[in-house]
């Protein structure tokens, strides 16, 4: 049976020179760099991470020194929702905190803990298409110390605007991070333009190794180190540096390219158009603010994880927003916050594309997806009633 994968912002496929620029670094080029002195193999790992920080910071517009690399968007995260409010809360006291209703869950737990040490978290509300309530923002914003969102939605790959989100950070003094996990390569970000202070990017949905990713800190801006130990990363991050999940990390970087975005939005937008026109179905998120891969769409009447299992039993791999399949059995919070109804988030189905699947692939998705909905409605007394 020919599988179709389409889970790619869950993880993609290592690209294949990407492994090789990995596997180089686990059999040749073995070593991490050393101090202000090191030996062949030290001098050849130091030079090679700060080459690597070169690839990535000429991506976002920034300088290479104020990239440090980590094990992904968790860790990115946390460091830099957690570290700077330790270092701002050891010299001035409780900082006041913003972010949105549907970030991911390292965000929002990141809030609620700090909420718990008694900061003052505020989660501001989104529309129906998912972009953040900006003049809820801009009240919340006013005395805040930090406003953390995402650029394009986990779930709904609905894009923020980070403009303006941008300038309501910088009128109220406020730093201003961004988790550019989902967007980062499929959309220009300019650190500088949006007046962005601290970005997360992660390997694992770029096609570089699980366990790579990197964090953006604007010079100047002072974080408290959730690791101790050496002074490796600019006192950032203690440990050996992962030399293979970097070099793979900058490599994704470097293979990225303006056509597989257009690919991309090619193969979104043909299965948008044909999921939609089977009955009783609903996209969720904004169809023209929308990262290039992701396709969110509710089907009535059926479970989402039923859809799921049934799919991947024919060879199609999705993701599903219902509650059996969280392992906290709770249906979508985006969807919810959103204003979807339960139904809407137990039956809602991610798709997520990479630029290494094809046109053939989203037919055959198609027509999985048809036939599976069908079937499932036949099975559905509500559906029926309803009808």
């Amino acid at each position: 049976m020919k599988i179709v994968y389409l889970d790619n912002e869950n993880v993609t496929k290592v690209d294949p020179a990407v492994l090789k620029a990995v596997n180089e670094r686990y059999t040749t080029n073995f070593g991490v760099p050393g101090g202000e002195f090191g030996h062949k193999y030290e001098e050849e790992a130091s030079n090679a991470i700060w080459k690597a920080r070169e690839v990535v910071a000429r991506k976002i517009n920034a300088e290479p020194d104020e990239i440090i690399f980590t094990s992904g968007v968790t860790e990115s995260n946390n460091l830099a929702i957690k570290g700077s409010v330790f270092y701002f809360s050891r010299r001035k006291g409780k900082a006041k905190i913003v972010t949105s209703k549907i970030e991911r869950k390292c965000i929002i737990n990141s809030f609620k803990y700090l909420s718990e040490l008694g900061h003052e978290a505020v989660f501001v509300g989104v529309n129906g298409e998912g972009h953040i309530n900006l003049d809820e923002l801009e009240t919340a914003a006013r005395n805040a110390f930090l406003i953390s969102v995402h650029h394009a939605n986990h779930e709904i790959g609905t894009l923020q605007n980070l403009k303006e989100i941008g300038e309501i950070a910088g009128n109220n003094n406020a730093l201003f991070h961004v988790d550019a996990t989902h967007s980062f390569l499929k959309e220009k970000i300019d650190v500088e333009k949006y007046g962005i202070d601290m970005m997360t990017m992660s390997g694992h949905v770029i096609h570089a190794p699980l366990g790579s990713g990197a964090l953006f800190i604007r010079d100047g801006v002072k974080l408290e180190p959730l690791f101790h130990g050496d002074a490796r990363e600019f006192g950032m991050r203690a440990g050996h540096p992962n030399m293979p999940a970097i070099m793979g990390f900058a490599k994704a970087v470097e293979l990225m390219k303006e056509e597989h975005i257009q690919k991309m939005k090619k193969m979104q937008n043909y299965l948008i158009k044909k999921l939609l026109s089977i009955e009783d179905s609903k996209l969720n998120g904004s169809m023209k603010k929308r990262v290039c891969n992701n396709i969110n769409v509710s089907f009535k009447g059926v479970e989402g994880e039923a859809i799921l299992m049934m799919a991947s039993q024919k060879g199609l791999i999705i993701r599903t927003g219902s509650a059996c399949y969280s392992p906290e059995l709770k249906p979508s919070y985006v969807i919810l916050a959103i204003g979807g109804s339960m139904e809407d988030a137990n039956s809602s189905t991610r798709i997520t594309i990479s630029r290494f699947n094809t046109m053939e692939e989203m037919e055959n998705a198609y027509e999985i997806m048809k036939e599976v909905i069908e079937r499932l409605r036949e099975f559905s007394p509500v559906y029926r009633r309803k009808k």
